[in-house]
């Protein structure tokens, strides 16, 4: 789906013909489907502490969600 080994996680998902990558927040999908920008996806690298389903543990690490299009250019969508 054009998801760089950098920015690659565990899961990989196909939502309305976007490629959402790793532990991406409900809340920025949702965003992402309701204002069609026009990138490739979304991305949260690894398996950061905190992001959703990594909650466990009590430990959060800050993150960024990151928008790529189809060329691999990234750029920061959100932090968390």
């Amino acid at each position: 789906y054009g998801v760089k080994p950098e920015m690659q996680a565990c899961h990989t998902a196909v939502v309305n013909n976007y490629v959402v990558e790793g532990h991406v927040p409900a809340d920025l999908i949702l965003k992402m489907i309701n204002e069609k920008p026009a990138i490739a996806g979304l991305a949260v690298p690894g398996m950061p502490m905190g992001s959703p389903g990594m909650e466990t543990g009590g430990a959060k690490e800050s993150y960024a969600v990151l928008s790529f299009d189809s060329t691999g250019k990234s750029s920061v969508y959100a932090k968390r």
